[in-house]
């Protein structure tokens, strides 16, 4: 990874904002696939955007994207792109989706960018460097205790049954008079913690796609990802998710989803 990628990542937000803008609020069609989630005509728009960028400027470079799928399987490089990461915050016009564009570098997440292309606010984030907010640093806010955290997740729908559980033991420790966390938002919220407004989110389900590039912008803002045994993500995690903006509170959080 190198200067060159984060501007070429840098172009591909830019690419599929540009594909994006004109549809939102606007006059798309949509499909359900084979999961039962939505596509829209702004998803394959913003993805076939950055493909091409991709395809021209790194041919060897895999690419692994939710809409067209794999390219260079192979590769020890590889572009994990999910052009709208909320399709169904786009669909109702809440402007808290994201395009996500990680780059892996043997199965590692060394680069990400989460845009908000309505706001147009950018996080970037990159193995060695700080995070960035449309180009000033961010970080995450410190957390000494569990009680009082500000907990958020895309819903509670989403988890398995017997996750759920695991999650509102945390929701009950965070707020021990009236459990209030944050719902909605998808990778919008991991940006948030990046930025020090929020303190928690735990998500299960996600693909490679999901989270890929939320690691590099978090960890780069002075926050840890894992999934729920706290291990480092990888492209071989199991798709469960935490994301703290003080890493000192990973025990608390392991601790209490275990029902400690």
């Amino acid at each position: 990874m190198n200067l060159a990628d984060i501007e070429c990542a840098r172009r591909l937000a830019d690419a599929a904002g540009d594909a994006i803008r004109p549809l939102f609020r606007g006059d798309w069609s949509q499909e359900q696939k084979d999961d039962h989630t939505a596509v829209t005509d702004a998803d394959r728009a913003a993805e076939a955007a950055m493909r091409a960028i991709i395809e021209r400027e790194f041919p060897a470079d895999g690419i692994i994207g939710e809409e067209y799928g794999l390219r260079n399987e192979g590769a020890g490089r590889q572009w994990v792109l999910d052009p709208i990461d909320g399709t169904q915050s786009f669909i109702a016009g809440r402007p808290i989706f994201g395009t996500l564009i990680a780059l892996l570098e043997d199965g590692w997440p060394v680069l990400g960018v989460i845009d908000q292309p309505i706001l147009r606010e950018r996080w970037v984030g990159a193995i060695g460097q700080p995070t960035t907010l449309n180009g000033k640093p961010v970080q995450t806010r410190r957390c000494r205790s569990l009680e009082g955290a500000q907990v958020a997740t895309t819903s509670p729908h989403c988890f398995a049954e017997g996750e759920v559980d695991a999650y509102l033991r945390v929701v009950a420790k965070a707020y021990p008079n009236r459990p209030y966390p944050v719902y909605g938002g998808d990778c919008y919220n991991y940006a948030l913690l990046a930025s020090g407004h929020l303190d928690i989110v735990i998500e299960s389900g996600l693909k490679l796609y999901d989270y890929a590039a939320l690691v590099p912008v978090v960890e780069g803002a002075g926050g840890q990802m894992s999934d729920w045994q706290g291990n480092p993500l990888d492209a071989g995690s199991d798709g469960t998710v935490l994301a703290l903006g003080e890493p000192a509170r990973l025990e608390d959080v392991l601790e209490a989803m275990g029902g400690g």
